[in-house]
């Protein structure tokens, strides 16, 4: 079976750098995948879980907080401001973020892009925080 070389760098770490068989991110224009020998590209990712298939299959999530990513026929480079597995996320501090952009967007005081984005890590990491710790 044909794996390639994934690599997510977050501004504090490696997060991830292993043998995969697949990806699906979500990049500016919409979700796409990347198997063995893509061609080239780079892209802007959107704030939204990606989906990494070890070389057995096997599924695994994590939420990535957009990012650039440099596609590669033997290797995929992510670079995101954070990402975290379903288990690291904390729930309480997701929850907190969640009301604060809510409020934010309410009000008109403050940036209103910013307190969207906040929103939509907040709900990606509750989101997919709920669908593996049930």
């Amino acid at each position: 079976m044909s794996t390639y070389r994934l690599e997510i760098i977050t501004r504090d770490k490696v997060f991830f750098d292993e043998e995969v068989n697949e990806i699906v991110a979500r990049g500016v224009e919409g979700d796409f995948a990347v198997l063995v020998n893509h061609s080239p590209l780079v892209t802007f990712l959107k704030i939204a879980p990606i989906k990494i298939y070890d070389s057995e299959k096997k599924l695994r999530e994590a939420s990535l907080t957009g990012g650039l990513i440099k596609v590669n026929p033997e290797k995929v480079t992510i670079l995101a401001e954070a990402a975290e597995w379903p288990e690291e996320i904390d729930v309480e501090r997701a929850k907190a973020a969640k009301e604060r952009a809510e409020k934010r967007l309410s009000d008109n005081k403050y940036d209103i892009a910013r307190a969207e984005a906040a929103l939509q890590r907040a709900l990606m990491r509750l989101n997919l925080s709920e669908k593996y710790n049930r």
